[in-house]
Formats: C-alpha cells, sequence, structure tokens
C-alpha cells in the first residue's frame, strides 16, 4: 500500500528527525529552550537535574541560556531523564514560546511556581500539536473579540465592562437570550483550542488557565479537579472572559478574576434572561430546577439572587451554610463531567482523525514530526492507549 504524499516541509521535517543524528550532532545543533521546557514538564529544577546527570547546577543554567553547549555524551543521559527523544533537543521545529505572565490561572494564589512553569510549558506543546494539524487540517477560524495572539481575529470590538462584553459576545455568537448548551463545543467552533491536562499530581491543583498569546487562543480545563459539570462549565466560561477582556494584559490582578467571574454569569445567565425565573424568596428546589435548565450551580444562581437583590446578605449566607449539609444529596450533589460529551474537548482529536483519513498520518509520524514520545503525543490528543497491558510475571 502506498503512503500518501506529505506536504514538502513536513517530509522534510521527518527526514532530518529520522536521519542517523549522532549525539554530536544533536549537540552541535542543541536548542536550550527546548531543556526549559522539558525540564519544566519533568519538574525538576536545575539542582535536580545536574544531580541526575552528574554536572553543576551552573552548568545547566548555561545549557538553558546558549551560553554553552552540553556534551555530546551527555545527549542520551538528557533525553532519558526527561522522558524525550535524544531528537528532542534540535532546534529548527516551530516553537510557541510563552511568558507565564501572559497566562491567566484560575487559583494564581494556589498555584506554585514549578506548577505554573509546567502548565505554561503544556500550553506550548498544545500549540505545537495544533499547529502541526494546520499543516494538515484547517481548523476553526477564529472568531473571538480581543484576541490578540495572533493575526487572525474577528474585527469586531466589545465593550471593556465584563457584562456587556459578555452579551456582545453571546451577540456576535448567535447564543440567542436563553441558556447555553455546551460551552466547551462553542469554544472549540470559534477557533479556541480547550484541552485536557493529562491527569497527574500537579493536575489535582491547577484548577485552570488560558492565554491568548499564541497565534491562536488556549484554554486548559482540568477536569479532575472539581469533578462538576457546573462548576467545569463556570470555569470554562470564566477562561473565556480573560480571553476577550484581558487578552493583552498580564496576569495575577485579582480585579482580573472578579471581572471574569462577572462575565462568566452574564455569559451563562444573562441577567433579563434569568431574573423573571430566580424566586422573589429563597427557595433551594427551585434553584435546583434552574441549575438543569442553565447549567450552572445552585451556588451560582443563589450569588446571582443576592446580586439583584431578591435575597439579602444574610439570607444568603444562611443558604450557603444550608447547602454544606446537602452537598451528598440528590440535585445538590456534584455531576462528573463524564456524563455530558458535549461539555469535553474534542478539536484536536477530530483533527488528527480527519488528517489520518484524508493523508494516511499516523501517530508514529506525528510523534516523530514533534520528536515528542507517542504517548505524549496520545496525552495531548486525549487518546489514551486501550490496549490492555501484558505484565510477565517471575
Amino acid at each position: 500500500m502506498s503512503t500518501p504524499d506529505h506536504p514538502r516541509p513536513i517530509k522534510t521535517a521527518i527526514r532530518s528527525i529520522l536521519g542517523n543524528l549522532s549525539p554530536q550532532a544533536i549537540a552541535d545543533a542543541f536548542d536550550p529552550a527546548r531543556l526549559t521546557q522539558a525540564r519544566h514538564l519533568a519538574v525538576l529544577t536545575k539542582k535536580d537535574l545536574a544531580e541526575r546527570i552528574g554536572v553543576t547546577p551552573a552548568a545547566i543554567g548555561q545549557y538553558e541560556t546558549g551560553t554553552t553547549r552540553p556534551r555530546p555524551d551527555l545527549i542520551p543521559c538528557l533525553a532519558d531523564v526527561l522522558g524525550v527523544p535524544a531528537a528532542f533537543f534540535l532546534s529548527g521545529r516551530p516553537h510557541g514560546k510563552l511568558d507565564g505572565s501572559m497566562a491567566h490561572f484560575r487559583s494564581l494564589r494556589s498555584t506554585r511556581a514549578h506548577q505554573r512553569a509546567k502548565a505554561v510549558a503544556f500550553v506550548e506543546q498544545v500549540w505545537e500539536l495544533a499547529y502541526a494539524l494546520e499543516k494538515r487540517v484547517r481548523l476553526p477560524h477564529v472568531d473571538l473579540p480581543g484576541f490578540s495572539g495572533g493575526e487572525v481575529h474577528s474585527g469586531v470590538e466589545v465593550p471593556r465592562e465584563p457584562a456587556l462584553a459578555a452579551r456582545a459576545l453571546r451577540h456576535l455568537w448567535r447564543l440567542g437570550s436563553g441558556p447555553v448548551s455546551h460551552i466547551v463545543r462553542h469554544m472549540e467552533a470559534h477557533g479556541i483550542v480547550v484541552v485536557f491536562p493529562p491527569p497527574d499530581e500537579d493536575a489535582t491543583t491547577v484548577d485552570a488557565f488560558s492565554t491568548s498569546q499564541l497565534p491562536r487562543p488556549i484554554v486548559v480545563l482540568t477536569a479532575n479537579r472539581f469533578d462538576d459539570i457546573h462548576r467545569y462549565r463556570f470555569t470554562a466560561a470564566h477562561e473565556l472572559g480573560h480571553l476577550v477582556l484581558h487578552g493583552d494584559a498580564a496576569s495575577g490582578d485579582s480585579q482580573q478574576e472578579r471581572e471574569a467571574d462577572v462575565f462568566a454569569a452574564e455569559f451563562l445567565t444573562p441577567r433579563d434572561s434569568i431574573l423573571p425565573e430566580l424566586p422573589t424568596r429563597l427557595d433551594l428546589r427551585r434553584l435546583v430546577a434552574l441549575k438543569h435548565t442553565w447549567g450552572v450551580s445552585v451556588d451560582s444562581l443563589l450569588y446571582r439572587c443576592r446580586e439583584v437583590g431578591l435575597i439579602s446578605d444574610s439570607a444568603a449566607g444562611r443558604a450557603y451554610q444550608r447547602l454544606k449539609t446537602l452537598r451528598d444529596q440528590p440535585g445538590f450533589a456534584p455531576e462528573p463531567i463524564s456524563n455530558y460529551p458535549g461539555e469535553q474537548p474534542v478539536l484536536l482529536r477530530q483533527a488528527f482523525d480527519l488528517a489520518v483519513t484524508e493523508s494516511g498520518l499516523t501517530m508514529a509520524q506525528m510523534a516523530t514530526q514533534l520528536a515528542w514520545p507517542v504517548t505524549r503525543v496520545r496525552e495531548l490528543l486525549g487518546m489514551p492507549d486501550q490496549r490492555p497491558a501484558l505484565r510477565i510475571v517471575p
């Protein structure tokens, strides 16, 4: 069976990476930024890495700044410790370098520096995968006001006030004034790359983050942090608010977080639409019914009731206390995200499937082009290896 021809740049990249490259050749074409990226993904300090390959932390710093290059005999060691092919360190491949200050973290205060560094490196790789796929498949046009990462944008200006911006985006995306079904699918349909990070220790502490400083906006949603579809949808809308409102601003401002919350509330439950449906006196069962209609949590609806003056602050406080005792009751208990496939990202996976169908792309070819392990490509595509593992007992 003949293999379909690949575009010339992809052919060239595959040949160069598949070539019989010696450690000397890789050392000669060593990319310092790739070492930093791999180290952050492995969550290793310079000291940690130095101890594992037998050099000083200062030497690692020099490798990462490009002051010096690692000796050829260290290339296999670096690859082994960092879990990447030796070709990963070659220069010349597209690299979506991202300034960590331009990534908006949902829980910035509780996110430690090494977690942010790993998250930023992860987003860089997400963009690299999207870029590689876009060489073969046309992804949806970026239709997002406020997007500043590249030349593709909607050309539509929106108000800077969060609630007004949310209404403007609903109008632009033709969402009407009622409940928004499948917010993640709407985001992907308008060119935003949404992904789940691979489950690991850091994924339980990093809630969500986003950036519009790469040529395509990216949102990372951590499904296993709070396995509740309603909190998850609000978080997705919160990150969408950052993309619209704060695309050109450094992160870390608590005011930005409040504005993103206001945007999310208005985007999911427009004030003019939800107000007539809210109970005029506290009624948790009524809020549960509205939760299922609008796809937002009872907590969010309770906040809306207080915000529009239907209940007092003291009544809201008592209601929140009551909610704590009902968290395991039907209607109040968290609902797993896995029950809602329409809210799970599919853009990259479907792009890969289309490339497989149209050009014969294989997982191995994609991994070779990116100089990643195949397992890494599977992780970012959300396509884990489903084959059962054979274990031999000695």
